[in-house]
């Protein structure tokens, strides 16, 4: 069989499962296998609905190679968002805390942008914190597993620059709608966020200022049918907050910035000046 064709039999396959990159997939499929029978192997477990990144172990994210094994979430093109805009608030060489991790992608990605940075990553998933550990520690940081803050050195309180958190934000009567790639593959601990979506992001923001330093900044990736009330949870939590969107990759997260006193007030205003980056207020 020819390249060509083998290709050509592999997106067939592929497209009649439901695939709609199926060339591409195909692609990617066939540059990864080792020989004809794991790629006979890949193609199956594609067509039984596994994630394409968890069959090659990998997914191209904010212009990097992150590590995603079977089980652990795959982070959305979206999230990509999320990663552009801290990278234009955290100052060289910050303290970076990417929770409710995942894969690491985020905080991995951000790191890359910046050059450099403190990164610690955290998630109560154990097949989470040991993936993560493969995109963060190249890095130079460190990943820990536990709830939350609770998973993080003490000696952070107050210092950290940036939160980052993709936390779970489908409302559990939701969950069954997902795509069966989504409920099937993933933890459900990353996907569900209870009754309306909002409960592990309220409990990221009721804690955040006690861990921000002057001036630092919570962002949570949210939809954007839930923004304005993430929005009110942040300012509930002694924060202020902006929803900041981007039509083209349907993005949407909410920016929080702990309350300043004195030498931090030009970075909040920094921030928060329409200039200098796309945040849409609230209405």
């Amino acid at each position: 069989m020819t390249p060509v064709t083998r290709r050509m039999s592999v997106a067939i396959t592929l497209r009649d499962a439901g695939c709609v990159f199926a060339e591409d997939e195909a692609q990617l499929l066939i540059d990864a296998a080792t020989s004809p029978d794991h790629l006979d192997y890949m193609v199956d477990q594609r067509v039984k609905g596994m994630p394409l990144e968890h069959i090659l172990g990998w997914v191209h994210f904010c212009g990097s190679r992150m590590v995603v094994e079977p089980g652990v979430f795959v982070p959305r093109r979206r999230t990509e968002f999320l990663v552009r805009q801290a990278a234009k608030i955290a100052p060289p060489g910050g303290i970076v805390v990417d929770l409710c991790c995942g894969s690491g992608a985020i905080g991995a990605a951000l790191s890359d942008l910046m050059g450099s940075c403190e990164l610690y990553a955290a998630d109560i998933d154990p097949a989470a914190v040991s993936c993560a550990r493969k995109n963060v520690e190249p890095r130079g940081g460190r990943v820990f597993e536990g709830d939350l803050y609770d998973a993080l050195p003490l000696e952070l309180r107050g210092l950290v620059d940036v939160v980052l958190a993709n936390a779970p934000y489908v409302p559990t009567g939701s969950i069954g709608m997902m795509p069966p790639e989504a409920r099937l593959h993933e933890p459900m601990v990353a996907l569900d966020g209870g009754t309306d979506g909002l409960d592990v992001q309220r409990r990221v923001a009721r804690h955040a200022a006690e861990w921000l330093s002057p001036g630092g900044c919570l962002l949570i990736e949210t939809s954007e049918d839930q923004a304005p009330e993430t929005a009110r949870i942040m300012e509930q939590s002694d924060l202020r907050a902006r929803v900041v969107t981007d039509d083209n990759l349907d993005a949407t997260i909410v920016l929080g910035i702990a309350r300043t006193g004195r030498q931090e007030k030009a970075r909040d205003q920094s921030v928060f000046n329409p200039k200098n980056a796309p945040f849409h207020g609230l209405s």
